[in-house]
């Protein structure tokens, strides 16, 4: 017999309102997140961003500087669930 793990959601959203430049990482879920890292893959420059805990409803700004992001980089976010549990989410400028 085989268990299966239902999917989980990423509890992040991206507001690009105030994009090139800055971005905003939002936790949308109901738990708190632990842990959070996000780093840039390719050319660009991220201001380097490490929070300890994201509680639900909180935000952290993401300050990007750097040309063509959209087409030579993207952003890997790392954080943990309340049970340990490492998890990865990228997303593209």
């Amino acid at each position: 017999m085989t268990t299966s793990t239902l999917a989980y959601t990423v509890p992040f959203s991206l507001d690009r309102s105030r994009a090139p430049r800055v971005y905003r990482l939002v936790n949308d879920s109901p738990e708190t997140v632990t842990g959070v890292r996000v780093t840039l893959v390719g050319t660009g420059l991220l201001v380097p961003v490490a929070t300890t805990r994201l509680d639900p409803a909180q935000s952290v700004d993401l300050c990007v500087l750097g040309v063509e992001l959209s087409r030579s980089a993207i952003a890997v976010v790392r954080w943990f669930r309340p049970g340990g549990e490492e998890y990865l989410w990228r997303f593209s400028f």
